[in-house]
């Protein structure tokens, strides 16, 4: 695989977006003793702090999101990836409610477009959650194996994917973002 190739993969799950130290991935039997014994299961409800703008900095590139509210068991978000004026990735996420979990699917695009994986979307479980972690797990192989949203503060959460390339080394990808204010009219 290139170096082109290979950051393109890198910028591709690097969403901007999701976070911090990584929690250990239990058994998924175990983490769900654990989330009952916390209480309830997560909701879409609990990802209801994502709504609104985001910005973060990966090096050189600036990351973008915007989520929309939780709403008839689905949160919208959408992810632009920069460098100075040329526009490197596009990508959209929905976390969706299940009977019995939450999903975290993701799509990645060109700027024109076309879809990068000619498979279908990328769908990771929630596999466990606290107040500001939230942990979602890729069970089928595939990348990314782990994304991770840390919310820091209600102006700043951490978006981590841990990505697993066939045949490559793991690779992590961490971007911090902080709240936008809506534009003035």
């Amino acid at each position: 695989m290139s170096v082109a190739t290979r950051t393109r993969r890198t910028a591709l799950y690097a969403f901007a977006a999701f976070l911090f130290l990584p929690p250990l991935l239990l058994p998924r039997a175990a983490e769900n003793q654990a989330s009952a014994a916390k209480g309830r299961a997560a909701t879409l409800n609990d990802f209801g702090w994502l709504e609104g703008r985001w910005r973060g900095e990966w090096g050189p590139r600036t990351a973008e999101q915007v989520w929309t509210a939780p709403k008839a068991g689905l949160m919208l978000g959408t992810f632009r990836l920069f460098e100075d004026s040329k526009t490197l990735l596009i990508e959209v996420y929905a976390l969706v409610q299940k009977a019995d979990d939450i999903e975290l699917r993701l799509r990645h695009f060109t700027p024109d477009l076309a879809p990068w994986e000619k498979s279908d979307a990328t769908v990771l479980t929630l596999a466990s959650s606290d107040a500001t972690h939230f942990v979602f797990a890729n069970a089928v192989p595939g990348e990314p194996k782990r994304a991770i949203f840390t919310r820091v503060n209600q102006d700043t959460f951490t978006l981590r994917f841990e990505i697993a390339p066939a045949g490559g080394e793991p690779q992590q990808v961490e971007i911090t973002y902080h709240r936008q204010k809506p534009p003035r009219s």
